[in-house]
């Protein structure tokens, strides 16, 4: 039996006592409401330490909440550190693809220039090849026109072949 009980055992004694004619007085036993009030007595002590223990568990209960609210802030924090972090480092990558990208470019640029460079240069030896040969050529076609084929075969006018004067392609 709790406090409670023992108070509604109370207000039924007082309420089923013998009313006092002409009076709100009323007639109770003396060893029955003793009886009753140190049984209540004997109660409270029990009450009050499950009200105490009730209020520290509340007290522990609300600590553990603070604690576990400044856990989670702090993890929270730690979180938008990172993201923060992350996001500064995103930027940073796409600084450094945007720098690697741009001089990619340059260079690319550079060495077409000189691919087309190179190209030309050996075009233009090749040209002057050409032409040397071409020359070599136009003076065995007049020689084979002016002279016959067995005089001075392979001999040009400097006694040598024509096509020795050449320079080889590189």
């Amino acid at each position: 039996m709790d406090v409670h009980d023992k108070l509604d055992e109370l207000t039924a004694l007082v309420e089923n006592a013998r009313a006092m004619p002409m009076s709100a007085s009323c007639v109770i036993n003396r060893g029955d409401l003793l009886a009753l009030v140190e049984e209540i007595r004997e109660l409270l002590p029990e009450e009050f330490r499950h009200a105490e223990l009730l209020l520290h568990d509340r007290e522990s209960v609300v600590d553990e909440g603070r604690r576990e609210a400044r856990r989670l802030i702090e993890v929270a924090e730690a979180e938008a550190a990172r993201l923060v972090a992350e996001t500064e480092l995103l930027q940073q990558a796409r600084r450094q693809a945007d720098e690697i990208t741009a001089l990619s470019h340059e260079d690319a640029v550079a060495m077409r220039r000189e691919v087309d460079d190179y190209v030309d240069t050996k075009l233009a030896h090749f040209e002057v090849l050409l032409e040397r040969t071409l020359v070599a050529v136009n003076r065995g076609r007049e020689r084979l026109r002016g002279g016959s084929v067995g005089d001075n075969f392979g001999d040009d006018a400097a006694g040598g072949h024509p096509l020795d004067d050449q320079e080889t392609a590189t």
